[in-house]
């Protein structure tokens, strides 16, 4: 999982977080050894700004991937995702048990986490998300 996490802190490089400061970079693990990666993009309207976790999804997605197996996550204090983007990786597994969340500083020891620990009590629908409409 160590490559997962390096991918992340490069994901990071590419942040552009000019009002926040805080550079974010996520890589999410595929069922097949695919890695998605996302930096955040913020904007001037706050609302307006990704997370680099739903970078991620949202390369993973329109790479035609439904299926997360787990994510890393590299910000400079080693922070967990925020509620939006648990619930948004919470969308694309099916056993939130099983999905790890490894959460480091750049070059800083991993912690490592499972989507159900962060997101116990995350909304679920009857649709299965790994599969293609």
């Amino acid at each position: 999982m160590n490559h997962l996490v390096n991918q992340a802190e490069l994901a990071r490089e590419q942040a552009y977080c000019p009002y926040s400061r805080y550079a974010v970079g996520a890589a999410i693990l595929g069922p097949n050894g695919e890695v998605w990666t996302g930096s955040n993009v913020e904007n001037v309207s706050y609302g307006l700004t990704i997370c680099a976790e739903r970078a991620a999804v949202s390369k993973m997605v329109s790479d035609g991937g439904r299926q997360i197996v787990a994510i890393a996550v590299v910000t400079s204090d080693g922070g967990t995702p925020c509620g939006m983007c648990l619930q948004t990786l919470l969308e694309f597994t099916s056993d939130p048990k099983s999905v790890e969340v490894l959460v480091s500083k750049p070059g800083g020891d991993v912690t490592r986490y499972f989507l159900a620990d962060l997101i116990p009590h995350g909304f679920s629908s009857s649709l299965p998300s790994a599969e293609k409409l």
